[in-house]
């Protein structure tokens, strides 16, 4: 966790790190394509030979092993593009997974990375990018493959007449130099475009996230608004890099053509004038036609070049970025709970308290703000360095313990808990401990979640509990927090959601299940406030009262109006 990445930081690093790790399977892929390309381009040449010598001299026995021939080349093309592309199209998936991993791995680390991406904009580098960048495992082959075509075409057509052969050098060479100017074209409108989407993918996930208290205040429609302008913009850009594409594409065409038609030109007017023979006027009017092909392929090489170009420098972005704070490598001591010594961060404004080892504490925040920013502190969300004061874990400063070490003892819930699709176990045990779940549904009252289905625990959930009500995706999360059995835990509003029946039982359940671990709930609940062993109450950023919740009920009259239900 505390090893310097030593991973390439610029998009051409990443480039020459896809290639370096695929030299075998793109040898091995260049030579089976440049034998389907070599197949290809001798099928036009071996009728020139047959119309040549064959039916010329009228030998049965010649004609039979002409179409010998024909059948080994067909074989050889058949056989060399299918096992060809099925070793570059393995190697490209498995080098897509291994940066979509990578990408995804530096977006999930729990120290934060500064760069000025949203976690939208971090899921289409991981995905789209990771695709366009490995994408460079299939171009280089399929580009020697394409020039080994032309070149063996412009070979054959050169032992004809020389002319043939300079012709189609010529026009190769022309033809790459006027699209290499528009794939540089395209590199830039791809991404600018890339951007655009992957700020479009961020903003539906911020509406997604925030869509219940958009509509609670009544900005839903100014939000949809905001996202139908970054949509427009994205749409608008989408449409100019398919023009781009368009010209590109119909270009390419165009010149291809127009050197094949030249081939097959000069071709006919040298057989006229007696310079070469039929199977020659063949050879050269099949390679015309058969040409146009690999030219095609070879032009639109560069193009996906500058894609897969700007898609790794996308993913340097995130790869690159450094984190926000450096971890130390202490671990918490034994038996120790958890201090915040005069914070001072966004609402907070120095807060001191303590809970002991062990103990049930909860936190009645009487600002919304101050609990979610006392919460993202706890959670490592804001690196010690930007804020006043500190937090111990086991009486050591979060700033001198590693990441390992705090997400090992300290364990963060937030009231919005992510809810991935899968199963509702592998969601409470994601890491397939193998462990007995039993006690962690029993206490986060799962358990009617799981008598409704059939399939149990094995019941299939969607991405972000789409199947499931705000109770149970609620309870489903608690109950993950559970299992994880951290020495410290911290709810932040963990039963919001579910009614007041259902809320007293699982304030019982997790005072029983915590007992003799460390337990913090930042909670309005008067249910989870009772369960405590005490109450702290947070005010203006500050804790300005504390003792059991009944005895604040008794003796504080603001108190009693803060938490009342």
């Amino acid at each position: 966790m505390n090893t310097p990445d030593q991973g390439p930081r610029t998009g051409a690093g990443i480039l020459r790190t896809a290639l370096r790790r695929n030299v075998g399977a793109m040898a091995s892929g260049t030579l089976l394509m440049g034998l389907y390309q070599a197949g290809e381009t001798a099928f036009p040449i071996a009728l020139g030979l047959i119309v040549e010598h064959a039916l010329r001299d009228r030998a049965p026995q010649a004609l039979a092993l002409s179409v010998a021939a024909l059948a080994v080349i067909i074989t050889t093309v058949s056989l060399s593009w299918r096992f060809g592309m099925r070793v570059l199209q393995k190697a490209n998936t498995t080098e897509a997974h291994r940066w979509r991993v990578r990408v995804a791995s530096r977006g999930l680390e729990p120290v934060a990375r500064d760069v000025d991406l949203k976690s939208g904009e971090i899921l289409t580098v991981a995905t789209e990018d990771a695709d366009q960048t490995a994408d460079i495992i299939e171009v280089v082959p399929l580009l020697i493959s394409s020039l080994v075509a032309v070149l063996v075409a412009a070979v054959a057509l050169g032992l004809a007449d020389l002319r043939l052969g300079l012709l189609v050098i010529v026009g190769t060479v022309a033809i790459l130099t006027v699209l290499s100017v528009l794939s540089r074209r395209i590199g830039a409108s791809t991404r600018e475009q890339q951007a655009r989407v992957a700020r479009a993918g961020a903003k539906v996930a911020d509406l997604i996230t925030g869509l219940r208290p958009l509509h609670g205040f009544g900005g839903n429609h100014a939000a949809f608004r905001s996202y139908r302008t970054v949509s427009t913009e994205a749409r608008h850009q989408a449409v100019t890099v398919a023009k781009v594409n368009g010209v590109y594409a119909g270009t390419a065409l165009a010149l291809n053509a127009v050197l094949a038609a030249a081939v097959t030109v000069l071709a006919g007017w040298l057989a006229f004038e007696g310079r070469i023979g039929v199977g020659e006027l063949v050879m050269a009017v099949g390679l015309a036609q058969f040409i146009i092909e690999p030219l095609k392929m070879f032009s639109e090489m560069p193009k996906y070049v500058m894609i897969a170009r700007a898609s790794a420098d996308r993913m340097a972005l995130v790869l690159s970025a450094p984190p926000v704070m450096t971890p130390g490598d202490g671990r918490p001591a034994p038996a120790r709970g958890l201090e915040v010594d005069g914070v001072r961060h966004g609402a907070l404004r120095g807060p001191k308290f303590q809970v002991q080892a062990g103990e049930f504490v909860a936190i009645a925040a009487y600002q919304p703000r101050a609990a979610a920013d006392l919460a993202a502190v706890l959670a490592v969300h804001v690196p010690p360095g930007a804020y006043e004061g500190e937090v111990r874990v086991g009486g050591r400063p979060l700033s001198e313990l590693s990441v390992a070490a705090i997400r090992e003892h300290l364990l963060v819930n937030p009231y919005d808990g992510e809810i991935f699709a899968g199963t509702l176990r592998s969601n409470i045990d994601p890491s397939g401990t193998g462990r007995s779940i039993r006690e962690a549904v029993e206490a986060s009252l799962l358990t009617d979640v799981v008598a409704l289905h059939r399939d149990g625990l094995d019941h299939a959930v969607r991405d972000r509990g789409a199947n499931l009500s705000g109770g149970q995706r609620q309870r489903l999360s608690l109950a993950r927090a559970l299992f994880a059995g951290t020495d410290i835990l911290v709810l932040h509003d963990p039963t919001t959601a579910v009614d007041a029946v259902t809320e007293q039982l699982i304030a019982r359940n997790i005072a029983q299940v915590r007992r003799g671990r460390t337990t913090l709930v930042i909670t309005a609940s008067p249910a989870l406030l009772d369960a405590a062993d005490r109450v702290l109450v947070l005010d203006d950023g500050v804790v300005t009262a504390e003792d059991t919740h009944r005895n604040l009920l008794a003796r504080d009259a603001d108190y009693g109006r803060a938490v009342a239900r």
